[in-house]
């Protein structure tokens, strides 16, 4: 049973112990040694695109944007996106990733780019981004390179750091 009464708003400080907890259970502690999170190390996520899910009062699921530059294009890094185990399944990381993108455009920015699983993202629109044409700092997986352009400006290339606008 798919509950359609998932309330979504903007993470606050109180969030950060529970989705860090999220975070932790999805991806293991093995998560800071891959590449898109240490792109995010020492990053602030946008506070204004930092969005946490809930059924009821309790928090269900998170998705966070980082500001980054790949090459001399300010853009969003997406990630990580988590939703609790006990309410996978049910289309609230499917309406995270929609939320979060509809209000990226909204504010202007351009791209998000992710690391992640092509067919699950690519129902939101995600796309393969060309082999080569944006580049990380370590190792990641080609085919789970994927943007999404918010406008219909050309995609950005180049090397992804750290940065832009928060």
């Amino acid at each position: 049973m798919k509950p359609s009464n998932w309330f979504v708003r903007l993470e606050n400080a109180a969030d950060a112990a529970v989705v860090e907890v999220m975070q932790a259970e999805a991806f293991g502690p093995g998560r800071f040694a891959r590449t898109a999170f240490k792109v995010r190390e020492g990053v602030a996520h946008c506070s204004n695109l930092s969005l946490v899910g809930l059924s009821g009062e309790k928090i269900a699921g998170s998705v966070r944007l980082t500001p980054v530059m790949i090459g001399e294009t300010q853009a969003q890094l997406l990630g990580p996106l988590t939703v609790d185990p006990a309410f996978k399944n049910r289309g609230l990381g499917k309406l995270l990733l929609q939320t979060v993108s509809d209000m990226a455009r909204s504010q202007g920015e351009t791209a998000i780019l992710l690391v992640g699983d092509a067919p699950y993202y690519a129902s939101s629109g995600y796309k393969p981004v060309p082999f080569g044409r944006i580049r990380l700092p370590g190792p990641v997986d080609p085919a789970r390179l994927l943007i999404l352009q918010l406008d219909d400006s050309d995609m950005p290339s180049g090397m992804v750091r750290a940065g832009g606008r928060s």
